[in-house]
Parts: C-alpha cells; sequence; structure tokens
C-alpha cells in the first residue's frame, strides 16, 4: 500500500515538474520573437543640422505585440533638440529610464546614443518614436 502511494506521489511530482517546464519553454519561445525583433530594429542616422524649429509627435507601434508602443513629443529650437517628453506608453506608468535616455539624445544631438542598461529593448523603442518626430522635422 505504501510503496502504491509512494509511486503515485512520484508520478505526480514528475507531471507536475514536465507541465512548469512545458510552461516555461513555452514563455520563452513567445517572447523571444518579440526580443528578437527588437534588437534588429535599427535606429536610422539624422541629420540634426536639418531639423525645422517646432513641436513634433512621434510614434512606435511597439513591435509585434505591442509591448514597447509609445509616443513622444521632441521640441526643435534653432536646430537643436531642447527637449523630449514622454506622452504616452505601453506600461502606462512613469518610466525613469526614458528621461535618462532622452538626457543623452539632447546633449549629444544624435539618436546614436547608448542604451539605458538593463532597459535596452524599451530605448530602442523610445529612440524609434524619436525618430519618428525627427523625420517631421525635417521635412
Amino acid at each position: 500500500m505504501k510503496s502504491r502511494w509512494k509511486r503515485n506521489l512520484l508520478i505526480v511530482c514528475i507531471s507536475v515538474i514536465i507541465i512548469v517546464l512545458a510552461g516555461l519553454a513555452a514563455g520563452w519561445l513567445f517572447t523571444e520573437k518579440e526580443h528578437r525583433e527588437a534588437r534588429n530594429v535599427q535606429i536610422a542616422e539624422v541629420d540634426f543640422k536639418q531639423l525645422h524649429a517646432g513641436d513634433y509627435i512621434g510614434e512606435y507601434a511597439g513591435g509585434m505585440y505591442k509591448w514597447r508602443a509609445n509616443k513622444v513629443q521632441v521640441t526643435v529650437t534653432a536646430q537643436k533638440v531642447t527637449a523630449i517628453k514622454l506622452l504616452e506608453h505601453s506600461k502606462n506608468q512613469p518610466d525613469t529610464s526614458a528621461e535618462e535616455l532622452f538626457s543623452r539624445v539632447i546633449r549629444a544631438q544624435s539618436l546614436q546614443v547608448d542604451s539605458i542598461s538593463g532597459a535596452s529593448l524599451t530605448s530602442k523603442a523610445y529612440l524609434k518614436a524619436i525618430e519618428d518626430a525627427l523625420d517631421q522635422a525635417q521635412r
């Protein structure tokens, strides 16, 4: 009787472990496509000397699952980006990494800046929205 109970318990434990591992593998595969897409996003070179003064709204759709969708407002004065404001993002909560990234863009007057450590994929999404705004500022 005890050996049957132990055998059944072992079968249940092994089954639970297999189910958990299968769930983890499925979750990793699901998110890997999004991460691969985000890693491969290219940030274009923008000629900041061609920018026209004004406020411009830029958006990035956020990739296949829209996890990094965002909207920014970029202010250009005298062919320089002077302010960047995060208007919307998919998390709908304050994002402190965005402020540091925006400061880097303003200091460098370039989109070719280092991403925020631990938020490199989100940084690329913000840079794509800024790129969209600056494309409008060049017209």
